[in-house]
């Protein structure tokens, strides 16, 4: 089956596109959070973030922060949210970046799932040194 966002990018589905370029597509979420919701994706079919090649996430960022620019300065938003998932909760499995405008007031309330504490400073440090060891 094809990837619907590879069709979007190529023109065989329709879409709501804002801007196009090397680095990728924007265009509007068709189940927006608020009105103006983009999503950006590379042009090449990439799943997850840890599968875009290092050379070009510049590129892709930069042309992320341009959309969340344009779409602030646009909608006359007062910021907004910008996140993406990986795999759990990705709805299309093409790499994408949810730019969603947001107003002081607009009744989105923090992250969407519930938040959690550490027991001790101890926990929180084992979990950092895992992350570290990963890292290398």
């Amino acid at each position: 089956m094809a990837c619907l966002f590879c069709e979007i990018i190529a023109g065989r589905q329709p879409g709501f596109v804002v801007a196009a370029e090397p680095a990728g597509t924007a265009f509007l979420d068709i189940r927006p959070v608020f009105k103006g919701h983009v999503l950006v994706a590379p042009a090449a079919h990439i799943e997850t973030l840890t599968d875009l090649p290092a050379k070009d996430l510049a590129g892709y960022f930069g042309f992320v922060q341009r959309i969340t620019a344009a779409v602030q300065d646009g909608l006359g938003a007062q910021g907004s949210f910008v996140a993406m998932n990986n795999v759990v909760s990705q709805s299309v499995p093409h790499l994408h970046t949810h730019v969603v405008p947001r107003t002081k007031g607009d009744g989105l309330r923090g992250f969407f799932w519930p938040r959690t504490k550490y027991e001790s400073d101890e926990e929180a440090e084992q979990y950092a040194g895992d992350i570290r060891k990963a890292l290398g």
